[in-house]
């Protein structure tokens, strides 16, 4: 019988899109979390890496401790977590009603995606020169570095969702009386938002991978500004306290929208 079950629980581990445990998932994450760190140990208290270029992981743990109780560390997060914020609401608040008129008129996708395919090639970097002639060197020109970072990306996704929607569902919609206006807003819309979710969930994560990348235009605050400056002096442990820090905080907006999209949409399968 105890082979049976192990069976069991092996071919389900193996299985495409299998289901297991919540007691197997968290042991496969402390699995590689504990691999991780062996393997950064065996290098830093091994010497196999100078530790000016890789600290040992109680000197980062000391240093992070040490920041955690410095007023300038909650300034530099503060900051961060503004500009990340402002580049990518402003890119929702324009992205996503232009990826539905996209995805529900072909008009619209006529105007509208051919040049956004073309600009999205385009790295964030390339446009920061320009941002500075634009904008200045303030604030707003960090925030459109994140901003363009995600606005194109976020629009043509949001057309693909939109265009996700059954057509049969609208069509059904439309024989039940609804006119055009009343199936985007009672019909489309509620059945894209599923999936708007989960790509919002997606670009926060590109909006915090772009940091400090933004926090290269004359920043003088920040977890981009103080990674930069740690460098230049080959403070190490500083460097990994600070991609620590932004790496916490993406998982903290990652795990946000994943709890909104269970709680907001607790019928459909999968929503983690």
């Amino acid at each position: 019988m105890d082979t049976m079950v192990k069976k069991r629980r092996k071919s389900a581990l193996f299985a495409i899109r299998g289901d297991i445990s919540r007691r197997t998932y968290t042991s496969g994450v402390v699995l590689v979390v504990v691999i991780a760190m062996l393997f950064w140990s065996v290098l830093s208290y091994g010497d196999f890496v100078n530790r000016t270029f890789l600290p040992t992981p109680d000197q980062v743990l000391r240093q992070f401790a040490i920041q955690l109780q410095s007023s300038i560390f909650w300034n530099h997060v503060g900051i961060s977590i503004f500009r990340v914020g402002a580049g990518f609401l402003l890119a929702c608040l324009l992205g996503i009603p232009l990826g539905i008129m996209a995805g529900t008129f072909r008009f619209a996708e006529a105007l509208l995606v051919p040049p956004t395919e073309f600009i999205r090639y385009m790295p964030a970097t390339a446009f920061i020169p320009l941002i500075m002639v634009w904008a200045g060197i303030g604030e707003w020109a960090k925030v459109i570095v994140i901003f363009i970072g995600c606005f194109f990306q976020l629009m043509l996704m949001v057309a693909d969702n939109t265009r996700s929607v059954s057509n049969d569902l609208l069509q059904t919609s439309y024989t039940l009386g609804a006119n055009r206006w009343q199936v985007i807003e009672r019909v489309l819309i509620p059945a894209l938002l599923p999936d708007l979710m989960n790509t919002m969930r997606l670009i926060i994560g590109w909006a915090w991978t772009y940091l400090v990348v933004a926090e290269l235009v004359a920043a003088s605050s920040g977890l981009g500004f103080s990674i930069m400056k740690a460098q230049r002096f080959l403070n190490t442990d500083q460097i990994f306290v600070g991609i620590i820090a932004i790496g916490l905080l993406g998982l903290l907006t990652d795990r946000t929208f994943a709890y909104c999209h269970r709680r907001f949409f607790p019928w459909l399968e999968g929503g983690r």
